[in-house]
């Protein structure tokens, strides 16, 4: 963790050295992503500038109001905070003025975030977004959350009027590039995330979890996958709770179902209990775990030092560890300093993660190959969209001087038969044709 730390304070803003030309479909304006990610900057950032789902269609619509801004996308994960841009116009300055709207919107100071924040400009960010949906960029490399997630923020910023002409086709395409990652690679062929990862580290903490007792905190998609993967690791008993005490009974309903199959499929595997615990009842009951995995959207900490002091007396001090895989964290940090408390977040599930890089570089180089080619891909045919304009105003006023040109000519002939003005008509065609051709391979040509 202190590594990772030192690390990030040492970042600027990240901008390529040798960019390619802007893609002619953005030739209008500028394309431009910011933000920060897991390697970039330390959890206590990242939180301060998650934006929880109920709040992001206000956040995007912010962004969309800034000077120059015609389109924009927020993208918020537990593991990065981006915001996608496209720009009147190519502006250099149009980092710093997306920094401003950082400080003003989060009411962070510029210097806290600024060290952390990576930007990426043209086909670098087009690079970018296509291997984020493709899990690619994830802490843990093939998770298959990321592009749900990437899908629900383009939905959130469709409904909120700002996405169009310029990000919408670009969007679609980064879907489509991470689907033909999944099907051409073996890169996702494992289930690993980032619950995954949370459960691996709570058995290599205890060796084992039969006999444990487990409660999750939360009953979003995260808890769920912890879920299954807890029950593959022969955990005793799992507890659940969660704010909306129906959605809690409906996912430990979803484990009951999942043990079924389990042991319909292996009869001697072992058994597995599930109960739902009331959020009042919360900090009472929390005792009974070994093991508390935490994820929420709780913009405040629900496991506060005191509340972890009063967990281990109950427990006769007999250790806990905490697995807080939230962002916003939902366990102090604090709670670290109690003697027999144990937390983890999600940076130091990096380490856990690394071992799975390793099995897949393969699979990522195979990856990484796809990305290159669709960018280049992208770039090609959106560089022909944005020179059709260009070509049918040169084809048009050919056409019109050549017509006029035909006229005086007519004149100057006299009378002409039909099959004469015909002949005329076909060859100054020909010759307009064969003298507009050059230019029109180079309008559809890409900027060297």
């Amino acid at each position: 963790m202190s590594q990772h730390r030192e690390q990030s304070q040492r970042l600027t803003i990240v901008k390529p050295a040798e960019e390619a030309p802007l893609e002619r479909g953005l030739a209008s304006g500028t394309l431009v992503l910011v933000g920060v990610n897991h390697t970039t900057a330390p959890i206590e950032v990242r939180e301060r500038l998650s934006i929880p789902l109920a709040r992001l269609a206000d956040a995007v619509r912010t962004l969309a109001q800034q000077p120059d801004v015609r389109e924009a996308m927020v993208l918020s994960t537990c593991n990065r905070v981006e915001f996608l841009t496209h720009r009147e116009a190519e502006d250099e300055g149009s980092g710093a003025a997306l920094l401003r709207f950082l400080h003003e919107y989060f009411a962070i100071p510029a210097e806290t975030v600024g060290p952390h924040l990576y930007e990426y400009r043209g086909r670098e960010a087009v690079r970018h977004l296509f291997r984020v949906a493709s899990s690619l960029d994830s802490m843990v490399v093939g998770e298959p959350q990321i592009l749900g997630q990437v899908k629900e923020a383009y939905g959130v910023a469709r409904g909120a009027g700002t996405v169009a002409a310029a990000l919408d086709p670009l969007l679609q395409r980064a879907f489509s590039v991470a689907k033909r990652v999944r099907t051409e690679t073996q890169i996702g062929s494992s289930s690993v995330s980032i619950a995954s990862v949370a459960v691996d580290l709570a058995r290599k903490i205890f060796g084992s979890l039969e006999g444990r007792t487990v409660l999750l905190v939360g009953a979003g998609k995260m808890s769920e996958l912890a879920a299954r993967h807890l029950i593959r690791q022969g955990a005793t008993q799992i507890l659940v709770a969660n704010r909306t005490e129906e959605r809690a009974a409906g996912m430990a309903g979803q484990i009951a179902q999942q043990i079924s199959m389990q042991l319909a499929n292996d009869p001697a595997a072992i058994l597995c209990g599930t109960e739902v615990i009331s959020w009042e009842k919360l900090h009472e009951q929390a005792s009974r775990a070994d093991i508390v995995i935490t994820s929420t959207g709780a913009e405040q900490h629900i496991f506060t030092r005191t509340q972890a002091k009063e967990m281990l007396e109950r427990r006769r001090n007999r250790p806990v560890f905490f697995i807080d895989i939230a962002v916003p964290r939902d366990v102090d940090p604090k709670v670290n300093d109690v003697e027999g408390c144990f937390v983890y977040d999600i940076d130091d599930l990096q380490q856990v993660a690394a071992a799975h890089l390793a099995d897949r570089g393969r699979e990522s180089a195979a990856a990484e190959k796809i990305v290159a080619d669709e960018v280049t891909k992208y770039q090609q045919a959106v560089e022909v969209r944005g020179a059709v304009p260009a070509i049918i105003a040169l084809q048009e006023n050919a056409e019109a001087l050549r017509r006029a040109e035909l006229e005086r000519a007519a004149k100057r002939l006299g009378p002409l038969t039909a099959e004469q003005r015909e002949a005329l008509d076909a060859m100054t065609r020909s010759l307009t044709a064969k003298l507009l051709h050059a230019q029109i391979v180079e309008l559809r040509k890409k900027d060297e």
